[in-house]
């Protein structure tokens, strides 16, 4: 199978962003965005992907889709929330992670998350450590965030992170996020970078891949 193959078929069997999973409609406005980094968040500890976009939903369906109503909600709330979609383990720290989070948002950037977009300049590196200022937020967090947001913030594109970098290098594909994004549109490239890591965290996806 050569790259074409390869990449048709990452987006048609892997190719849905995390965020369209939990519920997101992505769009550059402040309730999506937030939303998106409140998904971060949950992604941000060692656990199942499928859990945290659960727990995600379950937060947004209780009426936590903003940094208003986050910081009004109380930490029970917020750890009632997450036990209903088993994000049990880190349910109390995350919970509280939440709301810390949302407070630094409405003080710093008026819940605005475009506000933090406009102060890093279209820098990257300067984006990502106003990311990791987030409690929860680290390296991997401040990676997981603009690989999605890319969908909505050009400056972004190509996004791919290290893990999404070693997927596509096991497949045979390029390795360079210049390479990658010279086979997919830009509307494309969070859904490639969303399936290369989908297919980096299931064996079974990569080697059904490879053997074709």
């Amino acid at each position: 199978m050569d790259t074409a193959e390869t990449v048709t078929r990452l987006l048609r069997e892997h190719g849905r962003t995390y965020a369209d999973e939990a519920g997101i409609t992505l769009r550059d406005k402040p309730a999506p965005l937030y939303q998106l980094l409140v998904l971060t968040v949950l992604c941000s500890i060692r656990i199942r992907s499928a859990t945290a976009t659960a727990a995600a939903r379950e937060l947004f369906a209780s009426g936590l889709r903003t940094p208003r109503a986050m910081a009004d909600s109380t930490w029970q709330q917020r750890v009632d929330a997450l036990g209903r979609a088993h994000y049990v383990r880190y349910d109390e720290s995350t919970a509280t992670a939440l709301g810390d989070g949302a407070e630094l948002l409405l003080d710093r950037f008026h819940g605005d998350l475009r506000k933090l977009r406009e102060q890093a300049g279209g820098d990257t590196g300067k984006l990502h450590e106003l990311l990791r200022e987030v409690p929860r937020i680290g390296p991997v967090g401040a990676d997981i965030f603009c690989r999605e947001a890319q969908a909505v913030w050009p400056e972004l594109r190509p996004y791919f992170d290290e893990r999404s970098r070693t997927a596509a290098a096991g497949l045979g594909l390029p390795r360079t996020p210049a390479g990658l994004a010279r086979h997919v549109p830009a509307k494309d490239l969070a859904r490639l970078a969303a399936a290369l890591v989908r297919v980096s965290l299931s064996g079974n996806a990569a080697e059904g891949l490879r053997a074709a």
